[in-house]
C-alpha cells in the first residue's frame, strides 16, 4: 500500500480551499462594485453565477479541501490512539500505515520497543539461570541436612534445613520480582482471572482432601487482569494457600470489576489477623504466628508483585469470621 504524504494532503487541501474561496470572493467583490454608483461593470455577479453549478463547484471545492486536510491529519490522531494501546498493554507494537513524514518515527519507535523487549527477556533468562545455579547447591545442602539428621545431629540438621528453605524462598521471591518487572515492561500482558483461580482451587482441594474444606469461586469468565498468567498464579496461589492453611471449612474467592481495576477478594473462616498486625505481616519475613512453618514471604511477594503492576493488597476482617485479603490489579 502506498504511503500517503501529509505534506501532499495539506497542499492539495489548501489548493481546493483556495479555488473555492477565490470564486466566492470574486462574487463578493463584484457584488460590492455593483453597489458603487457610476462604476461601469463589464461582468456582473449575475453573469458569474448565471449557472448554479459554479456556486456548487466553489462549495464542493472548499469541502474537498477540508476533507483532504482532515484525511492528512487523521493518521496523526490514529498514532496517538495506537500509542495509548501500547502503553495500556493491548498492543506490543505501533501497527498501521502512516504519512511518509511520520512513518520513520513509527519505525524507530517499534525498533526501540523490540530492543527493550529483547533486553528484558535476556535479563529474565539470566535471573532464571542464576536461580537454577543456586538451587543445585541448595539441594546438596538439603541432602547433607538429611544425613546429619540420620546421624543423630538433629539440631544441626534442623538449622541447615531451615536456612535452606529460607534461601529457596528468597530465590523464588526475587525471581518472581524479576519476572513481574519484565511483564510490566513487556506490553500485552493479560490473562483470565477465572482460569487462574479455578486451576489453583482444584490443586489446593486435592492437597487438602483430608479436610472438609470448600472453595467457593465467584469469578466471571469476562474478568481479565493486565498481568502475566505466571504472576497472577503466584499472587493468587500465595493467597489461597494461606486461606486454606488457616481456614477451617470455607474459602470464598470473588472478583468484581470497578473503576480502579479488577478487585479480587479471598475470604476464609479462620482465626484472622489482628488489626494491629496487618501492616506488619505484609512485610518481608513477618508471620502472624511465629510457631507456624514458613518464611513469612508469601504476602510480601504478593504485595511486591501487585505494586509492580500498579496494583495493591489490603487486609480486612472477613464476613466469614476470618481474614479478607483484597487484591486490586489493572483491568486487562
Amino acid at each position: 500500500m502506498t504511503r500517503l504524504s501529509l505534506r501532499g494532503r495539506v497542499v492539495l487541501g489548501a489548493l481546493f480551499w483556495t479555488i473555492g474561496l477565490l470564486i466566492i470572493a470574486s462574487a463578493a467583490l463584484i457584488t460590492a462594485i455593483e453597489h458603487i454608483p457610476g462604476v461601469p461593470l463589464v461582468l456582473t455577479v449575475h453573469d458569474v453565477f448565471r449557472r448554479p453549478l459554479v456556486l456548487l463547484f466553489a462549495v464542493v471545492s472548499m469541502a474537498a479541501g477540508v476533507v483532504q486536510v482532515r484525511r492528512g491529519l487523521a493518521p496523526i490522531h490514529g498514532l496517538r490512539s495506537r500509542l495509548a494501546r501500547v502503553h495500556d498493554g493491548r498492543d506490543g507494537r505501533v501497527e498501521g500505515v502512516f504519512p511518509s513524514e511520520v512513518q520513520p518515527l513509527v519505525d524507530d519507535l517499534n525498533a526501540l520497543l523490540d530492543h527493550r523487549e529483547r533486553a528484558v527477556r535476556r535479563a529474565v533468562a539470566k535471573a532464571g539461570d542464576l536461580a537454577h545455579g543456586l538451587k543445585t547447591p541448595l539441594a546438596v545442602l538439603a541432602r547433607e541436612a538429611e544425613r546429619a539428621e540420620a546421624a543423630g545431629e538433629t539440631e544441626l540438621a534442623a538449622a541447615i534445613a531451615q536456612q535452606v528453605e529460607r534461601m529457596r524462598r528468597q530465590i523464588d521471591y526475587h525471581l518472581a520480582q524479576a519476572r513481574a518487572a519484565a511483564s510490566g515492561a513487556a506490553p500485552g500482558a493479560r490473562c483470565s482471572v477465572k482460569e487462574s483461580v479455578d486451576g489453583l482451587a482444584r490443586t489446593l482441594q486435592r492437597l487438602h482432601a483430608d479436610r472438609t474444606l470448600s472453595i467457593d469461586v465467584r469469578v466471571s469468565p469476562s474478568h481479565t487482569a493486565q498481568v502475566q498468567r505466571e504472576d497472577l498464579d503466584e499472587m493468587l496461589g500465595n493467597l489461597l494457600d494461606n486461606a486454606c492453611t488457616w481456614g477451617r471449612t470455607r474459602i470464598v474467592v470473588e472478583a468484581v470489576e470497578t473503576e480502579r481495576g479488577i478487585v479480587i477478594t479471598v475470604d476464609d473462616d479462620g482465626p484472622g489477623v489482628p488489626a494491629e498486625m496487618r501492616e506488619a505481616v505484609l512485610g518481608r519475613g513477618v508471620r502472624a504466628d511465629e510457631k507456624a512453618a514458613g518464611s513469612g514471604l508469601g504476602l510480601a511477594i504478593v504485595r511486591d508483585l501487585a505494586e509492580l503492576y500498579q496494583g495493591s493488597i489490603t487486609l480486612h476482617d472477613s464476613p466469614l469470621g476470618g481474614l479478607r485479603v483484597t487484591l486490586t490489579l489493572p483491568k486487562g
